[in-house]
């Protein structure tokens, strides 16, 4: 399996030319970076053994930006577990990105607002998670070359990251939140009695990816950070019945302000390598 990770890594290089220590994947609804920012970009299909996305809102490109003269590579769209995608297909780009020299990974997705404090629109920086997907990108044989048998999670979002966006958020006046996210399989939408178990369990908001990536970054040794997009209340928390154009729509409320934290996070982020 170490080979098709080599050869993915291989071709990305070869195409950008450039050794990215910044990773960040945009979740649904949060494709903020595209040519027009003069990122370069290549589909994922023409990459040796990457995955394709085939869900609305993450275009399947995936792009090379300079932030402060440090190379950042950005995934514009992500695979999920519920389209027939194995953990480890669903980790594979977060290996690539280890073979690359990425040291940290900034994740995003569209999710849930599960606290009664939150709506749709909000931001909410990830402290924690719960992994509710009944499975692990680790199952099956270690691989010692990307990390431990048993990694650690006591810390997979790292206080430092979590410190610089909260400093970035109040520097931008973004009133940004701060929670636990909890993930699931879907692809259905959970229902009112699953959301009232999730609060009961700890859970601010939640969603159907962002916890294997992380896993596997963990395994990795590459440190991370996550944000929350609050693109819906959960089932049960408003009227009315849910739909993934919601979700679309409801990211896209955030966008301004998504952005503008995203674009200082990763210069903030980008000036430590420096």
């Amino acid at each position: 399996m170490i080979i098709q990770y080599v050869k993915a890594a291989e071709y990305i290089k070869a195409k950008f030319g450039k050794d990215p220590k910044i990773g960040v994947i945009l979740g649904s609804g949060l494709d903020v970076w595209g040519e027009a920012d003069g990122v370069r970009c290549i589909h994922y299909s023409e990459i040796p053994y990457f995955p394709v996305p085939t869900v609305e809102g993450h275009a399947g490109k995936l792009g090379m930006l300079e932030v402060e003269g440090i190379p950042v590579l950005i995934m514009r769209g992500r695979f999920h577990y519920y389209e027939g995608y194995n953990l480890k297909e669903v980790t594979f780009p977060i290996r690539v990105m280890k073979l690359l020299g990425v040291e940290v990974l900034i994740v995003t997705n569209a999710s849930g607002g599960i606290n009664p404090l939150f709506k749709p629109g909000d931001l909410m920086l990830i402290q924690d998670h719960i992994n509710f997907m009944g499975n692990n990108p680790l199952i099956g044989q270690n691989n010692g070359a990307f990390g431990p048998r048993f990694p650690d999670m006591t810390e997979a979002y790292d206080k430092e990251l979590l410190q610089i966006a909260e400093r970035a958020a109040a520097d931008l006046d973004i009133n940004i939140k701060k929670g636990v996210y909890i993930a699931v399989t879907g692809p259905c939408y959970e229902t009112p009695a699953e959301i009232r178990a999730f609060e009961r369990l700890g859970a601010d908001a939640v969603g159907m990816s962002t916890v294997p990536e992380v896993i596997a970054a963990r395994h990795c040794g590459i440190k991370v950070l996550g944000i929350s997009c609050i693109a819906n209340l959960a089932a049960g928390k408003a009227k009315g019945t849910l739909s993934h154009q919601e979700v679309v729509e409801g990211s896209r409320k955030s966008m301004g302000d998504f952005r503008r934290l995203l674009i200082e996070v990763v210069k903030r982020i980008a000036q430590k390598f420096i």
